[in-house]
């Protein structure tokens, strides 16, 4: 069951690089920031994509939140993506979370999450998270 939302982030895709032509296989890092239950954070993502068909990708992520007075938490996800007509790629997937922290965080440890990212062709990145229940 889909409960409450966790997080809302927004940010900048810095780069992309290709791991293989064969497939072809992407790897794409985001910085975004904003908060998860009102605590600010900044986020680090990276995700590698493939091809899964005509305007449809695949992707494995892993990602480090940090909150500003040094919490930590970190996650990996998976997704599909599906690429729009303006070249604007349109993210659902799964999140897993985990961390040792004991503050504002701590409710992510072994969360299990849902989420929509939108990234348009410039490179904007827009996440949103709910809590899987």
């Amino acid at each position: 069951m889909l409960g409450e939302q966790i997080a809302e982030l927004k940010g900048k895709t810095t780069g992309q690089r290709v791991l293989d032509t064969e497939g072809p296989t992407i790897e794409t890092a985001a910085s975004v920031s904003g908060n998860f239950r009102g605590t600010d954070v900044t986020e680090i993502l990276t995700f590698v994509g493939t091809p899964r068909g005509t305007g449809v990708m695949h992707a494995l992520g892993r990602g480090i939140i940090m909150t500003r007075d040094g919490e930590m938490a970190t996650y990996t996800g998976e997704g599909v993506g599906r690429i729009a007509d303006k070249g604007e790629v349109n993210w659902r997937g799964s999140i897993f979370y985990r961390t040792s922290s004991t503050g504002k965080l701590a409710f992510l440890d072994n969360l299990v999450g849902l989420f929509e990212v939108q990234i348009d062709s410039e490179g904007n990145f827009s996440e949103k998270a709910w809590e899987w229940k």
